[in-house]
């Protein structure tokens, strides 16, 4: 009989042990697939430059390192990440954070990721971004820049890069040409950008207020137009 009872311990003993691993295996199996996710998803937010939340950070890395607004109705690609309300957050030049706002954020949001591809980083320092005298706002970035008219929710914004920016940037007096000691940009004699690069042919072209910007991809012409004359473009 004590036999018995011995073996009977032993087994209630054994089974107990049997069901405390099984236990143990299932917490693990989801503590570890906890941390796969939450490292992927770190691994995935720091190469990507922005925060996004784990649900959402395969479809940000893969597309852009944007973290589009919850205020935003774009449904431009990557842009699934949740950011303030109105704005955006993206990875600067030197390597901080920098948030864009606005009718700016807005217009990166819907931009594509061709679009944000060519634009580049965007580029930090009061110089880089603000807003003119003006009210015109406008955020460098590598490879173009964007502009508003106004901060006012719902204002327009246009990118504007390559050759016709170069063009815009030119310092000219009040008759378009180019002079030493005139203003460029929207403070310059054409104004803030009134439309996206449109492309017809191998012409492309970006109007402004007083003017237009044209530039021919085949034969490398940049005609600048202020107020119907065509001017000498300076670059």
């Amino acid at each position: 009989m004590r036999k018995f009872a011995d073996r009977r311990i032993v087994g209630v003993v054994a089974g107990l042990a049997a069901v405390s691993l099984a236990a143990a295996g299932c917490g693990n199996g989801g503590s570890s697939d906890v941390a796969a996710t939450s490292a992927a998803t770190s691994t995935t937010t720091a190469a990507a430059g922005f925060s996004v939340p784990s649900s959402a950070a395969h479809s940000s890395a893969a597309h852009s390192s944007v973290s589009a607004t919850s205020g935003s109705a774009s449904t431009a690609a990557g842009s699934s990440g949740k950011a303030a309300s109105g704005s955006v957050k993206v990875k600067g030049a030197d390597g901080s954070e920098v948030t864009l706002t606005g009718p700016i954020a807005a217009k990166y949001s819907a931009a594509t990721d061709a679009q944000r591809a060519s634009l580049g980083v965007v580029l930090t320092g009061d110089h880089n971004a603000g807003t003119r005298d003006s009210g015109v706002i406008f955020q460098q970035f590598k490879g173009g820049v964007i502009t508003a008219k106004s901060a006012a929710a719902g204002t327009p914004a246009y990118i504007t890069w390559g050759r016709i920016r170069d063009a815009w940037n030119i310092e000219r007096g009040p008759d378009g040409k180019p002079a030493p000691d005139g203003k460029n940009g929207s403070a310059g004699p054409l104004g803030a950008v009134t439309s996206d690069e449109t492309t017809s042919g191998a012409v492309k072209q970006t109007t402004f207020e007083h003017g237009k910007i044209s530039f021919n991809t085949q034969t490398g012409k940049v005609e600048v137009t202020v107020n119907g004359k065509v001017v000498p473009a300076g670059i």
